[in-house]
């Protein structure tokens, strides 16, 4: 005689149950829905203003520094050593306090190489910086 326990031979399961997994899956989709654009503008800046006017700056004041991919310094279209730009820069900022320069690098020039350009202005006493740009075209 056959115990009870043997009657029934085991089989094994065929199938597996999904239904958990897309309940995980619908979970983590919406999870992720609600999170990425709150991602996306977590970055809200804004910019500081000032209530005293900024004087206007005479074309005529305004020097012209472009850096090339080569790393060569012009100086009003004529090339430069940094320490030679820092003595002419000092120059002409003792002659004319309100002088300005604008930096025109090129784009594929690494920021590190614009920075110390940068910090040569700062040792000649130039406060008036601006980096020209040029608009892009969608």
């Amino acid at each position: 005689m056959r115990r009870y326990s043997q009657r029934h031979s085991l089989s094994t399961l065929s199938e597996i149950n999904i239904t958990p997994l897309l309940d995980l899956a619908f979970v983590l989709l919406i999870i992720f829905m609600i999170t990425t654009p709150l991602l996306e503008n977590s970055m809200n800046l804004v910019i500081p203003s000032s209530g005293a006017a900024n004087a206007p700056v005479n074309a005529a004041q305004v020097q012209t520094i472009s850096i090339d991919r080569q790393e060569t310094i012009r100086f009003n279209n004529k090339a430069v050593a940094v320490e030679e730009l820092v003595a002419q820069l000092k120059e002409l900022k003792r002659v004319n306090p309100e002088l300005a320069v604008v930096i025109r690098p090129d784009r594929e020039l690494p920021v590190q190489k614009l920075i110390a350009l940068m910090d040569a202005l700062q040792r000649a006493q130039i406060s008036k910086v601006g980096i020209a740009t040029k608009a892009e075209t969608k």
